[in-house]
């Protein structure tokens, strides 16, 4: 059992509040083509894809969960069918968080989701073959004088995994779960905040089909591979700062180039995966629970010769996935530490829950650390425990996974996360996000 030194108190009745993350030291070129924006860096306004419903924040997190398991599975899964002869490596797709863009000359603005998870920009076009509903008008090729299709000699091409050539370079794109993308891609000038950029290849969907309908019209990829927006712009640094739940209206924040740098933040490497190039992979140490560190295979979190397994750092997936040996330790460690009932009615959909005394106003929880290389990573308790009141339990934002592990926005919020893509780093800083 911990000590009561390594607590923190939540107070059940009030909403959680948010605290800085606090961290310490472990004891242990430019990419792309010249579209760079005039300005040296550009900020773009991220909101949920639940902020505008009129849900509670258990409903929030309970239907992210849900599309977070989805996520999950894609994630893990290593290629989907596309044609008897032909396997295209599965992307993520479908993440939390919308960003405001504009596309076009003259500029047409609409919202897409950010994800880090896979690496084409699209958005649905005229003529559609096969479209689904979206807040703002299709985009229309044939209404902008900077549209160009791209020909199948080209670099971005040639980067696809799956592409035919006819009337230019035509593509497919899939993100698992009969969930794709299909059609030309083209280069067109996109406006982030304040930034245009010109020349921005991008796929232009015409047969697009998503049964998770995302709010959004279309998809902003962050990965590592050569067509995401940060390889197009050939900058080396991205960050995001995520607002706490808590805050079902509040406004998060992407950043690109010189607005992302982080002060005083402590790096930890990211790894490569040929297997899953366009993934931030981390290396996961080990992991503490009050004074107690995990007993937990060093193998667990590392990538296997056949390329699952591994960790990875995602905006897109709700909650922590841990391999299951690791998430059992984790679950039994916290069972032991906070002195509750479980909670076996599975009501929530997540895997640990407590029930909460009647009369009870606070609950002493252990600290979480996380062990990365180089860094220790202490979460706020409001980045991995959620209580409410009215369904009587307490329980850990956290899930097992039969595959490979992620570390989800939950327990990102109020942190800075800067990708720094030339020195291969990702580092964290604690920030009030609503306030950047």
């Amino acid at each position: 059992m911990a000590s009561s030194a390594f607590h923190m108190i939540i107070v059940i009745l009030l909403a959680l509040a948010v605290s800085s993350a606090l961290f310490s030291p472990a004891s242990s070129t430019s990419r792309g083509l010249d579209r760079r924006p005039e300005k040296n860096g550009f900020r773009v306004s991220l909101r949920h894809v639940d902020s505008d419903g009129n849900y509670t924040k258990f409903e929030r997190i309970q239907r992210a969960v849900k599309r977070g398991r989805l996520r999950l599975q894609r994630l893990s899964a290593k290629t989907a069918s596309f044609e008897p002869s032909v396997e295209a490596p599965v992307q993520a797709g479908h993440g939390e968080f919308l960003m405001n863009l504009a596309i076009g000359t003259p500029a047409e603005t609409y919202s897409a989701i950010m994800d880090t998870g896979s690496d084409l920009i699209w958005t649905q076009c005229k003529p559609c073959k096969a479209c689904f509903d979206q807040p703002t008008p299709i985009f229309d090729p044939e209404k902008s004088s900077s549209f160009s299709k791209l020909p199948c000699s080209s670099d971005l091409c040639a980067a696809l995994q799956i592409s035919s050539c006819s009337d230019g370079c035509e593509y497919y794109y899939s993100y698992m779960g009969h969930s794709s993308t299909q059609g030309v891609l083209a280069t067109e000038t996109f406006t982030f905040g304040d930034a245009s950029v010109s020349k921005i290849g991008f796929g232009c969907g015409e047969e697009n089909h998503e049964p998770a309908n995302s709010q959004g019209a279309g998809l902003v990829g962050l990965g590592r591979g050569r067509l995401s927006l940060i390889s197009q712009l050939g900058e080396s640094k991205f960050s995001y700062c995520l607002t706490s739940f808590d805050d079902s209206k509040g406004i998060s924040t992407l950043l690109v180039g010189s607005e992302a740098t982080v002060k005083s933040a402590i790096p930890t490497p990211l790894i490569q995966n040929p297997s899953h190039p366009s993934f931030y992979y981390l290396s996961l140490e080990g992991i503490s629970v009050g004074d107690t560190l995990l007993l937990i295979e060093k193998s667990t979190f590392s990538i296997q010769d056949d390329g699952s397994g591994g960790l990875i750092i995602d905006s897109g997936t709700t909650i922590t996935y841990l391999k299951d040996s690791a998430f059992a330790a984790l679950k039994n460690e916290f069972i032991s530490q906070m002195n509750l009932d479980v909670d076996a009615s599975g009501s929530t959909g997540l895997e640990l829950c407590f029930t909460l005394p009647p009369d009870a106003s606070t609950v002493d929880v252990p600290q979480l650390v996380f062990h990365f290389e180089g860094v220790d990573l202490k979460l706020p308790t409001e980045n991995y425990i959620l209580a409410d009141s009215s369904l009587g339990v307490i329980c850990l934002m956290m899930g097992s996974s039969s595959g490979m592990s992620i570390f989800g926005n939950f327990q990102q919020q109020n942190i800075v996360v800067q990708h720094d893509l030339e020195k291969e780093t990702i580092s964290f800083a604690p920030a009030q996000c609503n306030q950047l």
